[in-house]
Order: structure tokens, then sequence, then C-alpha cells
């Protein structure tokens, strides 16, 4: 087996069996604030055909840096073979086939498939909000003797089931950060450099848990940091270390690794990392004092690379949507039905959230479930977001603002108390079938932790069938998380299946029962 880094989180798994091409992330992400790091825009023509004609693809979930769709869609034929997740909704697979794709060979959270003869996959999902409706995804690669896993930045709450597919010779891993926090917040240096020191901590201490549980032959750090090229943005790059960052590069994971006698391994685009019988091979595209320059001179290292990249960035800016005169009005039209749907979620929320796009206060009122014109009412969230990029996003109805905004981090926020994830929430869902999921989930995450019981409710009708409300395993509402597949019933909130005539429990024989029948 061989594994070939492309960038970021992407990947060029080749075997005797067929290739699997990974997370391939080469146009700058996020309203062009994020661009791979190191550079992967001059990679070997060699490199890049393999890459174009290989015979599997795998996008572990739908954020920018993750799903490319410009390149997916100048880059790749139609036909290729997607390993889909089964992750709760089918929103993954709509999004790709809107782009032409025709060939999923769809797979169930965590069972193996073979894909190719003696060629074995599992993807491990995680549907938790926190990673949006849709869910993040983790592979693992098999083929002879060599096992392979792909975690990029995907937080599976099972720290070994990673690992439960034998003895794994690569484990590559998110390490630094890819979130806005706390960059954007309105506080203090002072308070802001102790909240990056302790979210670069945190990242590290999570990363090294994997790390040891897995407990691979060799380390990969991958799926970040990005870097960034914008003069706005450039100050956000962690260069001499004082900087207010959460975004260390993998040299600083790589000496954890080594103080704690993991063998980790430095990759730049275009290394090659061969697992044989004789043990694990590196090979660099550059001589090995050109690939350590890229980190111990990074400064001039960034300088080279915005440069080259300034010209698109004037670009891309001038494509921003201008500002309208119905962008209330549209945000209005768009989100109060979907507050409507949310009264768990905008009780949590519990206060207004102010949206200052430009010149536009825009309240979101969740206690009342209204958004209108802010007229100095009080509020306990706040986000200053150029008008432009709201507009754009706007007239893209993009139902996940921390994918096609936030992450951008250009904008700055204010909050009054402690961090309110169901705010992040109801900007994650901004669709029906979204926002559906994301209520149903507030609702049964309520209910567990007060250890009050369910009350009984009425069954619902999915496709033919009639079926209770809640799944047997946790208690999910299957009005949200159930649906048909090949003559079965699924939770698609944790992969659970029963069998659609007699209700068994085909993930564990002895969960009980679900109670179906035909309508």
């Amino acid at each position: 087996m061989k594994a070939t880094s492309i960038g970021h989180a992407g990947i060029l798994v080749e075997t005797a069996a067929g290739s699997i091409l990974c997370d391939p992330w080469f146009v700058p992400a996020f309203f062009g604030s994020w661009f791979p790091f190191p550079r992967n825009d001059q990679l070997s023509d060699d490199l890049l055909e393999r890459i174009e004609n290989a015979d599997f693809l795998y996008v572990s979930h739908l954020h920018g840096d993750h799903h490319d769709e410009p390149w997916l869609d100048a880059h790749l034929r139609r036909d290729i073979p997607i390993l889909l997740p089964g992750f709760p909704t089918r929103e993954q697979r709509r999004t790709l086939q809107a782009h032409g794709f025709t060939e999923f060979i769809e797979t169930v959270d965590t069972e193996e498939v073979e894909i190719a003869p003696g060629l074995r996959v599992a993807i491990h999902i995680e549907s938790s909000i926190t990673d949006g409706p849709g869910g993040d995804s983790a592979l693992v690669v098999m083929h002879d003797d060599a096992i392979l896993v792909d975690q990029n930045d995907c937080r599976t709450n099972d720290l070994g089931q990673l690992a439960a597919h034998g003895p794994v010779d690569l484990h590559w891993l998110q390490f630094s950060g890819a979130i806005w926090y706390p960059m954007v917040y309105d506080i203090a240096d002072d308070t802001k450099r102790l909240q990056c020191d302790a979210k670069v901590a945190a990242q590290f201490a999570r990363a090294m848990r994997y790390v040891e549980k897995i407990d691979a032959a060799a380390v990969v750090p991958s799926a970040g940091p990005p870097c960034f090229l914008d003069p706005d943005l450039f100050g956000i790059n962690m260069i001499d270390g004082d900087e207010l960052s959460i975004f260390p590069d993998q040299t600083e994971f790589l000496s954890l690794l080594e103080t704690a006698g993991r063998r980790g391994v430095l990759n730049i685009p275009g290394t090659t990392i061969e697992v044989t019988a004789a043990g694990i091979a590196v090979t660099h595209p550059l001589p090995d004092d050109e690939v350590e320059a890229i980190f111990t001179d990074k400064r001039a290292y960034l300088e080279r690379y915005q440069a080259d990249w300034l010209p698109w960035l004037d670009e891309m800016k001038a494509g921003w949507n201008p500002p309208t005169t119905d962008l209330l009005a549209t945000l209005r039209e768009w989100w109060e039905p979907l507050l409507d749907m949310a009264p768990t979620l905008r009780t949590m929320v519990g206060a207004n959230v102010l949206i200052n796009a430009g010149d536009l206060p825009v309240l979101i009122d969740f206690p009342n479930g209204e958004v209108r014109r802010h007229d100095g009412e009080d509020y306990a969230f706040r986000f200053d977001i150029a008008r432009q990029l709201v507009e754009t996003v706007a007239a893209e109805r993009a139902v996940d603002w921390s994918n096609s905004l936030l992450l951008s981090l250009r904008f700055t926020t204010w909050r009054e108390g402690e961090f309110n994830e169901y705010v992040y929430n109801f900007l994650k869902s901004l669709s029906r079938e979204r926002m559906k999921r994301a209520e149903a989930e507030v609702v049964r995450k309520l209910t567990l932790a007060s250890g009050d019981e369910l009350p009984e409710e009425d069954d619902i009708r999915i496709g033919p069938y009639v079926v209770q409300r809640r799944c047997p395993h946790r208690n999910a509402d299957l009005e949200a998380f159930g649906e048909i597949r090949d003559n079965e019933f699924v939770c698609t909130l944790h992969g659970w299946r029963f069998d659609c005539e007699t209700g068994a429990c085909l993930t564990s024989p002895s969960e009980s029962p679900l109670r179906i029948r035909r309508a």
C-alpha cells in the first residue's frame, strides 16, 4: 500500500487492487480565506494524472476544505465510484448528484465492504449536530496485511473503534485548529492569548488520545493547518509562535509525538509513504533541506505563496454579491418558518441574536421566533459581517453558515455570557431537513439528560410502513431520523437497522425489536 499526501486532508491511496482519492482540496475555501499548507498547486504531472484517474473517490464530509466543488467539477469523470458515508441524511449524495456524479457505493457505519478483489474499506461516521447535520466521517482502508486509517478531522466518540479492523500501519490525523474561536471574538488580547493557548493544548491532547488508542505504527499529521494569504487575515498564520492563533503546523505536533515515543511522519504535498513487509518508507518530492525550509523559514515561504495568489484573491472578492434592497425580507421569509419548526432549540438559545450585515442590523428574536430589523432591543450574541458576504450566502440559500461563512473568519463576534451551542446549531441547520433533525436531537438530548421517560406517542407513517415514534436503541425521533433502505428500516442517528417485516434489530440481535407494520 502506498499513500501520497496531496495537501491538507487529501490522500491518494494506491494498492495493487485499486486506488482511492480522499478529500482532494485545491481551490481556496471559505471566501478565499483558507489555503492548503504547504501549497499543493505545484504537484508533478505524474501525480496529478494519478489523482485524476483514481479508481474510487472518498469525500469525508461537505466542508469546503474536503468537498472542493470547483475542482471536482473540473477534474474527475462523472462515473467515478464514490464511497458514500452512511450519514443521517442524503444531503451528501444529493449534492454530488447535482454535480453530475452517478456511481455510489453506499456504506453502513463501521461495516467493512470489499470494493475490489482484496481491497476492503470501512467508513465510520460521526453524526453529532456539532459537526453539522450532514455529519463527518473517517475511512479505514485494508489491503493485504496493510491498514490505513484516514481520520482527517472526524471526532469519533469511540476512540478504539477505528482500530477494530486490525493493527493500523498509518494513522492520518488532524491535530491543528479548524474553527474561528477565539480569533474573531471581541475580547481583550490578553484574554484571547489565554484562550488560544488553551485551545491549542486541547487540540493536541485530543489528537494524542486518538494516537494512543489506535496505536498505529506511524502517525501522519494532516487535515491542517490551513494558511491565510489574504493580507486581511495573514496575521492569523502561526509563524513566530506569538500570534493570536490556534493553527500550529505539524512540526509542533511531531515534537509531541517524538516525546511520547511515537513515530510521526513529516509530509508535504507529494510525500509518498509506502507500507511494505520491510517497514514504512517515506519519500519527499523535494530535497530534505527544501522541505525543512518550508517550516524554518515559514514567513518567506508564505509571502512567496501569497504573491502568486493575490490576483486570484482580488478577482474572487470582486465576485461577492453587492447589497440588495430585500436582504431583510429574504432572511425573514427563509428563517421564520425554520424558527417555527424549532421551539425547543429556540428556548435553549433564549435570547436575541444580532447580525450586523454591514449597514443592516438584523435581529433574530429566538424567544418569539421572529426576524426583524434591530431597533435597540437587548441582545446576548452579536455577529458583525460584511454585507456582501451575507448577501452571497443568502443568494445561495446556504444551509450551513458554519461551512459557507463562519469558517472564513471574515467576521467578528461578541457574546454576553458563555458559549451557546444552539446559536450555531441554528446557523448550521438552515433547511427544513436540517432543522427538523436539529430540533429532534435537542429534544432527545434534554430528555436523556433529565432522566425523564419520553412520553407515549402515536405511531407515525414512514413510506409504506407504520412504526413507533421512538427508536428502541436511544429514543431518536424516527419522524426525523427514520428511513427505508433496501427493505430495512434505518434509524440514521446511529445507523441502527431493523427488519421491515418482523421489526427484529439487525444491528444488535439483543436489542428490543421495532414495532412496525405495513400501512
